[in-house]
């Protein structure tokens, strides 16, 4: 069983991720994400200290939450990339953290905040299938793994209508979309 406090950070975390994919760094207030975790600001600064290590905290469940619902797996990088454009659309609040979280520095700032798909171990998996001889070797393995994810968030990083702007998008959309990043990687990788 969780105790209170354990509770309480939990809270405090989710309502955190809210406020910063919306507001970003600068733009979150600690007002709000106090209210929104039915916390008070105490108990927050008790726990984390200051907004930048929250956002730092944030960052990090964040990171590992993607890493665990997309794994990387070098044997499908194009089913790789219609997992990630799946994550991407139904958790855009997962892509707009990792976003602030460059924009704000976060990711050179501390080497503790790894951008998903870009750490030692996920760099080591597409060289290890490059000696192998099933991924061409004549990429760089993060300029691979930046194309891939490119094609993979395309379209939640560029809007392309005003339904997708707010919010509605149909699932023939949705599966087109889908279905042409996964062949732009075929494609890419072939």
């Amino acid at each position: 069983m969780r105790s209170d406090g354990q509770a309480t950070r939990e809270r405090i975390l989710v309502a955190a991720r809210a406020e910063f994919a919306a507001h970003g760094l600068a733009g979150a207030r600690v007002d709000r994400i106090a209210a929104s975790a039915n916390a008070s600001k105490e108990r927050l600064y008790a726990y984390f200290g200051d907004k930048t290590a929250l956002f730092g905290a944030v960052i990090e469940v964040n990171t590992d939450e993607v890493k665990a619902a997309v794994p990387l797996d070098t044997s499908d990088l194009p089913g790789f990339v219609g997992r990630v454009y799946d994550h991407a659309t139904n958790h855009p609040e997962h892509l707009r953290m990792l976003d602030w979280a460059r924009l704000e520095g976060q990711f050179v700032a501390d080497a503790t905040h790894v951008p998903p798909w870009r750490s030692p171990e996920q760099i080591a998996a597409i060289e290890d299938a490059q000696r192998a001889g099933t991924i061409d070797a004549d990429w760089n393995p993060q300029d691979l793994l930046t194309l891939l994810l490119s094609l993979a968030t395309a379209w939640v990083h560029a809007p392309v209508d005003i339904d997708e702007l707010n919010g509605r998008l149909n699932a023939e959309t949705v599966a087109r979309r889908r279905a042409a990043a996964v062949d732009a990687a075929r494609k890419l990788l072939s």
